[in-house]
Protein backbone atom coordinates (compact mmCIF):
# COMPACT_ATOMS: atom_id res chain seq x y z
CA UNK A 1 0.00 0.00 0.00
CA UNK A 2 1.45 3.24 -1.10
CA UNK A 3 0.60 6.98 -0.17
CA UNK A 4 2.00 10.35 -1.07
CA UNK A 5 4.60 12.10 1.64
CA UNK A 6 2.26 15.18 2.12
CA UNK A 7 -0.91 13.28 3.59
CA UNK A 8 -1.13 9.22 4.66
CA UNK A 9 -4.23 8.13 4.78
CA UNK A 10 -4.10 5.41 6.68
CA UNK A 11 -6.40 2.40 6.80
CA UNK A 12 -7.28 0.90 9.86
CA UNK A 13 -10.45 -0.90 9.37
CA UNK A 14 -9.19 -3.55 6.59
CA UNK A 15 -6.44 -5.15 8.24
CA UNK A 16 -7.98 -4.77 11.26
CA UNK A 17 -11.37 -6.91 9.59
CA UNK A 18 -8.51 -9.53 8.11
CA UNK A 19 -6.38 -9.66 11.23
CA UNK A 20 -9.77 -10.96 12.72
CA UNK A 21 -11.00 -12.76 10.12
CA UNK A 22 -7.69 -15.12 10.07
CA UNK A 23 -6.74 -14.95 13.77
CA UNK A 24 -9.81 -15.04 15.54
CA UNK A 25 -8.62 -17.25 18.60
CA UNK A 26 -5.61 -15.42 19.19
CA UNK A 27 -7.66 -12.28 18.94
CA UNK A 28 -9.83 -13.30 21.51
CA UNK A 29 -6.97 -14.92 23.76
CA UNK A 30 -4.91 -11.13 23.34
CA UNK A 31 -8.02 -8.52 23.87
CA UNK A 32 -10.80 -10.51 25.90
CA UNK A 33 -8.66 -14.03 27.89
CA UNK A 34 -12.05 -14.82 29.87
CA UNK A 35 -14.59 -14.69 26.73
CA UNK A 36 -11.42 -16.76 24.79
CA UNK A 37 -11.71 -19.27 27.81
CA UNK A 38 -15.21 -20.11 27.44
CA UNK A 39 -15.25 -20.58 24.01
CA UNK A 40 -14.98 -23.79 22.61
CA UNK A 41 -12.33 -23.56 20.14
CA UNK A 42 -12.32 -27.44 19.20
CA UNK A 43 -15.86 -26.63 17.48
CA UNK A 44 -15.67 -24.34 14.00
CA UNK A 45 -16.82 -21.07 14.40
CA UNK A 46 -18.55 -19.18 11.15
CA UNK A 47 -18.30 -15.27 10.35
CA UNK A 48 -22.06 -13.85 9.40
CA UNK A 49 -20.63 -10.86 7.18
CA UNK A 50 -24.07 -11.21 5.38
CA UNK A 51 -26.19 -11.31 8.15
CA UNK A 52 -25.18 -8.69 9.94
CA UNK A 53 -25.47 -6.49 6.90
CA UNK A 54 -29.13 -6.48 6.89
CA UNK A 55 -28.80 -6.34 10.84
CA UNK A 56 -26.61 -2.91 10.05
CA UNK A 57 -29.16 0.27 8.54
CA UNK A 58 -27.64 1.07 5.30
CA UNK A 59 -26.79 4.86 6.60
CA UNK A 60 -24.24 3.24 8.94
CA UNK A 61 -22.32 1.71 6.35
CA UNK A 62 -19.77 4.94 5.77
CA UNK A 63 -18.80 4.69 9.75
CA UNK A 64 -15.12 3.94 9.88
CA UNK A 65 -15.30 1.11 11.91
CA UNK A 66 -15.22 -2.72 11.47
CA UNK A 67 -18.12 -4.79 12.57
CA UNK A 68 -18.00 -8.55 12.92
CA UNK A 69 -20.58 -11.08 13.62
CA UNK A 70 -19.25 -14.82 14.23
CA UNK A 71 -21.04 -17.66 15.50
CA UNK A 72 -19.42 -19.85 18.54
CA UNK A 73 -19.98 -22.56 20.18
CA UNK A 74 -19.45 -22.40 24.43
CA UNK A 75 -17.10 -24.76 26.67
CA UNK A 76 -19.35 -25.20 28.92
CA UNK A 77 -23.20 -24.63 27.20
CA UNK A 78 -23.72 -28.53 25.37
CA UNK A 79 -24.82 -27.46 22.23
CA UNK A 80 -24.99 -23.47 23.06
CA UNK A 81 -24.06 -21.36 20.24
CA UNK A 82 -24.00 -18.15 20.61
CA UNK A 83 -23.39 -14.81 18.85
CA UNK A 84 -19.70 -12.58 19.43
CA UNK A 85 -20.75 -8.91 18.18
CA UNK A 86 -17.02 -7.70 17.72
CA UNK A 87 -16.27 -3.79 16.90
CA UNK A 88 -13.19 -2.17 16.25
CA UNK A 89 -13.55 1.58 16.80
CA UNK A 90 -10.97 3.86 15.04
CA UNK A 91 -12.29 7.40 16.01
CA UNK A 92 -14.43 8.88 19.03
CA UNK A 93 -18.08 8.50 18.53
CA UNK A 94 -20.44 10.19 21.35
CA UNK A 95 -23.22 7.61 20.71
CA UNK A 96 -20.81 4.99 20.71
CA UNK A 97 -22.45 2.98 23.82
CA UNK A 98 -26.08 3.42 22.51
CA UNK A 99 -25.25 1.97 19.42
CA UNK A 100 -23.58 -1.42 20.70
CA UNK A 101 -26.51 -1.79 22.53
CA UNK A 102 -28.98 -0.83 19.11
CA UNK A 103 -27.11 -3.66 17.65
CA UNK A 104 -26.93 -5.93 20.78
CA UNK A 105 -30.54 -6.27 20.49
CA UNK A 106 -31.13 -6.71 16.64
CA UNK A 107 -28.74 -9.40 16.46
CA UNK A 108 -30.29 -11.03 19.51
CA UNK A 109 -34.15 -10.56 17.66
CA UNK A 110 -32.60 -11.68 14.07
CA UNK A 111 -31.43 -15.39 15.93
CA UNK A 112 -32.71 -15.58 19.55
CA UNK A 113 -29.71 -17.13 20.58
CA UNK A 114 -26.99 -15.31 23.74
CA UNK A 115 -25.26 -12.43 22.00
CA UNK A 116 -21.72 -11.12 23.65
CA UNK A 117 -20.70 -7.66 22.49
CA UNK A 118 -17.43 -6.49 22.45
CA UNK A 119 -15.71 -3.58 21.39
CA UNK A 120 -11.55 -2.52 20.71
CA UNK A 121 -11.05 1.43 21.02
CA UNK A 122 -8.61 2.30 18.57
CA UNK A 123 -9.06 5.71 18.42
CA UNK A 124 -6.65 8.15 19.40
CA UNK A 125 -8.02 9.96 22.51
CA UNK A 126 -7.07 8.52 25.65
CA UNK A 127 -9.68 10.14 27.56
CA UNK A 128 -12.37 8.59 25.49
CA UNK A 129 -13.83 5.46 27.40
CA UNK A 130 -17.63 4.72 26.33
CA UNK A 131 -19.55 3.19 29.49
CA UNK A 132 -22.27 0.88 29.56
CA UNK A 133 -25.16 2.10 28.04
CA UNK A 134 -27.93 2.98 30.54
CA UNK A 135 -31.37 3.92 30.02
CA UNK A 136 -34.39 4.45 32.66
CA UNK A 137 -37.87 5.40 32.81
CA UNK A 138 -40.77 4.82 35.54
CA UNK A 139 -38.80 2.20 37.33
CA UNK A 140 -38.00 0.27 33.91
CA UNK A 141 -34.22 0.04 33.29
CA UNK A 142 -32.04 -1.43 30.38
CA UNK A 143 -27.83 -1.81 30.71
CA UNK A 144 -25.81 -2.39 28.35
CA UNK A 145 -22.28 -3.70 29.66
CA UNK A 146 -19.80 -4.46 27.06
CA UNK A 147 -15.85 -5.31 27.93
CA UNK A 148 -13.76 -3.18 25.88
CA UNK A 149 -9.70 -2.90 25.40
CA UNK A 150 -8.23 0.25 24.80
CA UNK A 151 -5.01 0.07 22.40
CA UNK A 152 -3.26 3.23 23.48
CA UNK A 153 -3.12 1.37 27.11
CA UNK A 154 -0.56 -0.54 25.46
CA UNK A 155 1.90 2.43 24.67
CA UNK A 156 3.67 1.64 28.08
CA UNK A 157 3.95 -1.93 27.29
CA UNK A 158 5.86 -1.83 23.94
CA UNK A 159 8.42 -4.45 24.72
CA UNK A 160 5.97 -6.88 26.31
CA UNK A 161 3.83 -6.51 22.51
CA UNK A 162 7.17 -7.22 20.80
CA UNK A 163 7.94 -10.21 22.58
CA UNK A 164 4.59 -11.57 22.79
CA UNK A 165 3.76 -15.20 21.20
CA UNK A 166 0.32 -14.00 20.54
CA UNK A 167 0.39 -12.22 17.19
CA UNK A 168 -1.31 -9.50 18.18
CA UNK A 169 0.83 -7.84 20.62
CA UNK A 170 2.48 -6.99 17.01
CA UNK A 171 -0.61 -6.39 15.35
CA UNK A 172 -1.35 -3.73 18.67
CA UNK A 173 2.18 -2.90 18.10
CA UNK A 174 1.78 -1.52 14.20
CA UNK A 175 -1.22 0.17 15.11
CA UNK A 176 -0.02 2.45 17.85
CA UNK A 177 3.26 2.93 15.44
CA UNK A 178 1.01 3.20 12.76
CA UNK A 179 -1.02 6.32 14.93
CA UNK A 180 2.20 7.89 16.37
CA UNK A 181 3.92 8.27 12.77
CA UNK A 182 1.65 9.97 10.67
CA UNK A 183 2.90 12.40 7.87
CA UNK A 184 6.37 11.03 9.28
CA UNK A 185 7.23 8.48 6.42
CA UNK A 186 10.93 8.22 7.65
CA UNK A 187 10.02 7.66 11.34
CA UNK A 188 7.29 4.98 10.08
CA UNK A 189 9.62 3.35 7.51
CA UNK A 190 12.42 2.68 10.48
CA UNK A 191 9.68 1.24 12.56
CA UNK A 192 8.08 -0.92 10.03
CA UNK A 193 11.27 -2.03 9.07
CA UNK A 194 12.24 -3.15 12.94
CA UNK A 195 8.66 -4.93 13.77
CA UNK A 196 9.12 -6.92 10.14
CA UNK A 197 12.62 -7.80 10.78
CA UNK A 198 11.32 -8.96 14.35
CA UNK A 199 9.12 -11.21 12.93
CA UNK A 200 12.18 -13.87 11.32
CA UNK A 201 12.61 -14.38 15.19
CA UNK A 202 9.39 -15.77 16.11
CA UNK A 203 9.69 -19.59 15.32
CA UNK A 204 6.18 -19.05 13.53
CA UNK A 205 4.91 -20.92 11.09
CA UNK A 206 5.43 -18.92 7.63
CA UNK A 207 1.78 -18.88 7.21
CA UNK A 208 1.46 -16.86 9.97
CA UNK A 209 4.50 -14.92 9.02
CA UNK A 210 3.10 -14.02 5.62
CA UNK A 211 0.03 -13.36 7.39
CA UNK A 212 1.27 -10.51 9.93
CA UNK A 213 3.23 -9.22 6.99
CA UNK A 214 0.55 -8.63 4.69
CA UNK A 215 -1.43 -7.12 7.98
CA UNK A 216 1.58 -5.05 9.09
CA UNK A 217 2.30 -3.65 5.57
CA UNK A 218 -1.53 -2.57 4.86
CA UNK A 219 -1.46 -0.92 8.35
CA UNK A 220 2.10 0.84 7.63
CA UNK A 221 1.70 2.37 4.24
CA UNK A 222 4.54 4.08 2.90
CA UNK A 223 5.72 6.25 -0.02
CA UNK A 224 6.75 3.92 -2.66
CA UNK A 225 10.52 5.08 -3.25
CA UNK A 226 10.57 4.01 0.70
CA UNK A 227 8.45 1.04 0.01
CA UNK A 228 11.00 -0.29 -2.43
CA UNK A 229 13.49 0.38 0.04
CA UNK A 230 12.22 -1.34 2.67
CA UNK A 231 11.74 -4.29 0.35
CA UNK A 232 15.31 -4.11 -0.88
CA UNK A 233 16.76 -4.47 3.01
CA UNK A 234 14.08 -7.04 3.69
CA UNK A 235 15.21 -9.17 0.78
CA UNK A 236 18.65 -8.75 1.36
CA UNK A 237 17.93 -9.67 5.18
CA UNK A 238 16.48 -13.54 3.58
CA UNK A 239 19.34 -13.78 1.40
CA UNK A 240 21.25 -13.92 4.37
CA UNK A 241 18.54 -15.92 6.24
CA UNK A 242 17.44 -18.19 3.61
CA UNK A 243 13.95 -17.12 4.72
CA UNK A 244 11.95 -16.31 2.08
CA UNK A 245 8.84 -14.61 3.25
CA UNK A 246 8.16 -11.57 1.54
CA UNK A 247 9.11 -13.02 -1.82
CA UNK A 248 5.89 -15.17 -0.96
CA UNK A 249 4.35 -12.60 0.59
CA UNK A 250 4.93 -10.50 -2.95
CA UNK A 251 3.58 -13.46 -4.87
CA UNK A 252 0.33 -13.94 -2.88
CA UNK A 253 -0.21 -9.91 -3.71
CA UNK A 254 0.53 -10.50 -7.35
CA UNK A 255 -2.26 -13.23 -7.19
CA UNK A 256 -4.80 -11.83 -5.43
CA UNK A 257 -4.44 -8.60 -7.30
CA UNK A 258 -5.28 -11.30 -10.63
CA UNK A 259 -8.34 -12.46 -8.82
CA UNK A 260 -9.56 -8.57 -7.95
CA UNK A 261 -9.11 -8.02 -11.51
CA UNK A 262 -11.15 -11.38 -12.50
CA UNK A 263 -13.91 -10.25 -9.81
CA UNK A 264 -14.33 -6.49 -10.68
CA UNK A 265 -15.24 -7.80 -14.01
CA UNK A 266 -17.31 -10.27 -12.76
CA UNK A 267 -19.29 -7.44 -10.91
CA UNK A 268 -18.80 -5.36 -14.09
CA UNK A 269 -20.27 -8.01 -16.42
CA UNK A 270 -23.52 -8.40 -13.23
CA UNK A 271 -24.26 -4.84 -13.63
CA UNK A 272 -24.59 -5.06 -17.20
CA UNK A 273 -27.08 -7.55 -17.16
CA UNK A 274 -29.11 -5.60 -14.67
CA UNK A 275 -29.00 -2.79 -16.94
CA UNK A 276 -30.46 -4.54 -19.89
CA UNK A 277 -32.87 -6.41 -18.18
CA UNK A 278 -33.76 -3.16 -16.49
CA UNK A 279 -34.10 -1.70 -20.38
CA UNK A 280 -35.74 -4.64 -21.99
CA UNK A 281 -38.35 -6.16 -19.77
CA UNK A 282 -40.69 -5.96 -17.11
CA UNK A 283 -39.52 -7.96 -14.54
CA UNK A 284 -39.61 -6.67 -10.76
CA UNK A 285 -36.05 -5.87 -9.04
CA UNK A 286 -36.47 -8.83 -6.74
CA UNK A 287 -36.16 -11.03 -9.86
CA UNK A 288 -33.34 -9.01 -11.70
CA UNK A 289 -31.19 -8.91 -8.26
CA UNK A 290 -32.02 -13.35 -8.27
CA UNK A 291 -30.79 -13.12 -11.59
CA UNK A 292 -27.74 -10.85 -11.56
CA UNK A 293 -26.49 -12.06 -8.13
CA UNK A 294 -26.98 -8.46 -7.10
CA UNK A 295 -28.93 -6.61 -4.22
CA UNK A 296 -32.97 -4.89 -4.99
CA UNK A 297 -30.71 -1.83 -3.64
CA UNK A 298 -28.10 -2.31 -6.14
CA UNK A 299 -30.94 -2.50 -8.56
CA UNK A 300 -33.47 -0.10 -7.61
CA UNK A 301 -30.03 2.23 -7.51
CA UNK A 302 -29.68 1.57 -11.26
CA UNK A 303 -33.11 1.61 -12.03
CA UNK A 304 -32.86 5.43 -10.53
CA UNK A 305 -30.08 5.81 -12.32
Amino acid sequence: MTTTEASQQDDYDSPWKEAIEIMLADFMAFYFPDAWRAIDWQQPHRFLDQELQKIVPESDTGRRVVDKLVEVALVQGGDQWIHLHIEIQSSRESDFAERMMIYHYRIFDRFRRPVASLAVLADNQPGWRPGPYRQSMLGCQWILDFPNAKLLDYRRREKDLAGSDNPFGLVTLAHLRTQGTRNQSARRYRAKYRLIRSLYGKGWAKSRIIQLLRIIDWLMALPPHLEQSLRQRITAIEGETHMQYVTSFERLAREEGVQEGVQKGIEKARFKTARNLIAETDMDDATIAELTDLTEDQVRLLRSA
